[in-house]
């Protein structure tokens, strides 16, 4: 990697443009623009994944010793078709983010005791693929629930999605708003990054991840 690493960054977009190539497929909604440079070598790029069967967010933050800096972020929408291939987007859609970014770890949201027993279910299957396809990259996993998610970026397990979207564009200095999902995605990245700060004066920044839970 050159002495100076580029990466894309924020400039939110309603819909992707057709003129304008994406570093992803058509079926990820795709979020991102501004170029910064960092030096490279003290930096970490951190996934976050927002799972769901219709819509999976993705959030990319870089860790620095000064906080998060916003990469890239957006869903990936699977469509109306059977569960089956639903999954498989995930699947390959959480690899494509990974393979185009190049995180080296990711957090994950646990489930959650949903409406009725058959989302919960469809939610941990989406949930599922998408450890599957970090384990398949090496990527170190780590899992939170949407309390610590909270607690870790807004101050209180109690705050609702809204409070959660405004303290993530206040911690990553965004302008503008980013879709629901991705400022979930982004908030579980910051978690992680917070969690990830606090293990490594103890030397467990870099336990490996194993049946995609972060073993340390």
């Amino acid at each position: 990697m050159p002495a100076n690493a580029v990466y894309q960054s924020l400039k939110i977009l309603a819909d992707p443009p057709s003129s304008r190539a994406s570093p992803l497929p058509h079926w990820i909604f795709f979020v991102a623009e501004i170029v910064f440079t960092q030096p490279a070598g003290v930096m970490t790029l951190i996934l976050g994944i927002d799972p769901g069967s219709r819509i999976t967010g993705f959030g990319v933050v870089q860790q620095t010793p000064r906080g998060c800096i916003y990469v890239a972020s957006g869903c990936i929408r699977t469509g109306a078709g059977e569960l089956a291939e639903r999954l498989q987007i995930v699947y390959r859609g959480v690899r494509e983010v990974i393979q185009t970014y190049g995180p080296v770890t990711m957090g994950i949201e646990k489930v959650f005791m949903a409406k009725n027993a058959d989302s919960a279910l469809k939610l941990g299957q989406a949930r599922g693929a998408a450890i599957v396809a970090g384990a398949e990259e090496g990527m170190e996993i780590a899992e939170y629930t949407a309390t610590q998610v909270k607690q870790a970026v807004v101050g209180t397990g109690a705050a609702n999605k809204e409070q959660v979207q405004m303290m993530v564009m206040h911690m990553l200095k965004l302008t503008a708003k980013p879709q629901i999902d991705a400022s979930d995605a982004l908030a579980i990245a910051i978690c992680h990054a917070h969690t990830r700060s606090s293990l490594l004066p103890h030397g467990l920044g870099t336990a490996r991840s194993r049946g995609g839970r972060l073993r340390l």
